[in-house]
């Protein structure tokens, strides 16, 4: 019994000391495999070997594998994939904006284009409501203050829809009748007065022979007397021209009665069309614009009644004959600002200039001048004012403008458009501004496309508006 309690105790201490060694060969593997110890080399690496190996086969107690950690050759590596930037940024600033905008005009341009196609097709009714809205500009105030005297509305539109229209019919009647009366005078005064053109041409310093005065004539009458298909196929179209200003007259009277009558509903109704994001800017546009369009009518008649009481009274002391005629042409005339001017004052001189001679026509130049003169730095600023103040280059270029498109009525209708666009551009401009200054954003979408890349996701969202 006691040999066998000495022998299992001899067991248990071998085995104690093989676990000791285990322990310590696994931790010098562990410290290699780290780097921590190097390992045993030479004669003590072989005599650890080989008492652990007999350790462990004594034990048969397997020691855990350990490995390198595999390190993968460089040249195996996959390469890798090249970053592309977004095109849109590599696209210069400049001409980013520059292509965003040049979209946007050739689709302005192309609107404009169709736009004028289709008052072309339609100029005559056109330029009937536009004549409608200036006699209504004219009008509307008479009509408000018959309001306020107690005349119903109908009644008030009714009384002065037909004053206006009959004072206007006695207008043209008695500038036909004043025609019609002088015509003969007139001829007599121009064959005087060619005569003494001839005469003058003979005595001038540039060798005019009468031989050549009688061949310009005689080309002149040659001339009429082969182009007569011409003259006739002419005064057919004078028919056609004058049914369509008589259709013209009857379109512009009964939308100006309307108008008069019923134009705040029209304009409520026009404003139901308008998107809701916008419709409040808009409401506040329209009233804008029709003071500016009122003051521009009133303005403008003021300034031609003056002109032509003026230089008609010159004319007419001078003994110009035609001289009402001539006045009330001037008068009309002067709702083409600058163009009409011109073309009125040329007519008075022309006519002065055959009837009465060189002096008189002179003259009537100069009355011309200096009424234009005082129209010009003193009237027009004083009456029009700065509310429908307009660039005399944009006047010129819109009077062009409108006369290539529409002739005589186009020129008429430029330059109240030019100033009625001008005073609402510049509302909606300041009421944008506000309503930013409001914190309700900018009116229309923010930046977006490819010149919205360096803008920050704040900014952008501030210029949209929730409708």
């Amino acid at each position: 019994m006691a040999k066998r309690e000495g022998w299992l105790g001899r067991l248990g201490n071998k085995l104690n000391r093989m676990e000791a060694r285990l322990n310590e060969r696994r931790a010098e593997v562990e410290a290699e495999t780290r780097g921590d110890l190097p390992g045993p080399t030479g004669p003590e690496r072989a005599s650890a070997d080989a008492s652990t190996a007999g350790s462990v086969a004594a034990a048969t107690v397997p020691a855990p594998p350990t490995y390198p950690p595999v390190v993968p050759a460089p040249h195996l590596a996959a390469p890798a994939a090249p970053v592309r930037p977004d095109p849109a940024s590599v696209v210069p600033w400049g001409m980013r904006v520059a292509a965003e905008a040049s979209w946007r005009l050739l689709l302005l341009a192309g609107m404009l284009w169709v736009l004028m196609k289709v008052i072309s097709e339609v100029r005559l009714v056109v330029l009937a409501f536009a004549a409608a809205m200036l006699v209504t500009a004219m009008l509307q105030p008479f009509v408000v203050r018959l309001r306020r005297l107690g005349l119903p509305r109908g009644l008030a539109t009714a009384v002065t829809a037909i004053l206006g229209f009959v004072v206007i019919g006695l207008v043209g009647w008695f500038v036909v009748w004043q025609v019609m009366e002088n015509l003969d005078d007139l001829s007599d005064r121009v064959r005087d007065g060619i005569n003494e053109l001839k005469l003058w041409a003979l005595d001038s310093p540039f060798h005019v022979t009468e031989k050549q005065i009688n061949d310009i004539a005689k080309n002149l009458s040659e001339t009429i007397g082969t182009n007569t298909e011409q003259i006739t196929s002419a005064g057919l179209q004078g028919v056609t021209v004058l049914v369509e200003v008589l259709t013209g007259i009857l379109l512009a009277m009964f939308s100006t009665l309307f108008l008069l009558y019923d134009g705040k509903r029209i304009w409520n109704w026009a404003l139901g069309l308008v998107p809701s994001a916008a419709r409040a800017g808009v409401a506040g546009a329209g009233p804008r614009a029709w003071r500016t369009l009122t003051a521009y009518v009133r303005g403008t008649v003021i300034v031609a009644l003056i002109d032509a009481i003026f230089i008609g009274l010159g004319i007419y002391f001078l003994d110009v004959p035609m001289a009402v005629p001539l006045a009330v042409f001037i008068f009309l005339f002067a709702f083409i600002p600058l163009v009409g001017a011109v073309v009125s004052g040329a007519l008075a001189v022309v006519v002065a200039l055959v009837t009465q001679g060189v002096f008189t026509a002179l003259m009537v130049l100069l009355v011309v001048l200096a009424v234009q003169q005082i129209e010009g730095h003193v009237l027009q600023p004083f009456i029009l004012g700065r509310a429908v103040r307009v660039h005399p280059l944009a006047v010129v270029l819109s009077v062009a403008a409108g006369g290539m498109i529409a002739g005589i009525g186009g020129a008429v209708v430029a330059v109240p458009l030019v100033a009625v666009t001008n005073t609402v551009v510049g509302y909606l401009k300041a009421y944008s501004r506000e309503q930013h200054h409001l914190g309700s954003g900018m009116i229309g979408p923010g930046p977006h496309g490819s010149t919205a890349l360096n803008v920050a996701p704040e900014a952008g969202l501030e210029g949209q508006v929730t409708s």
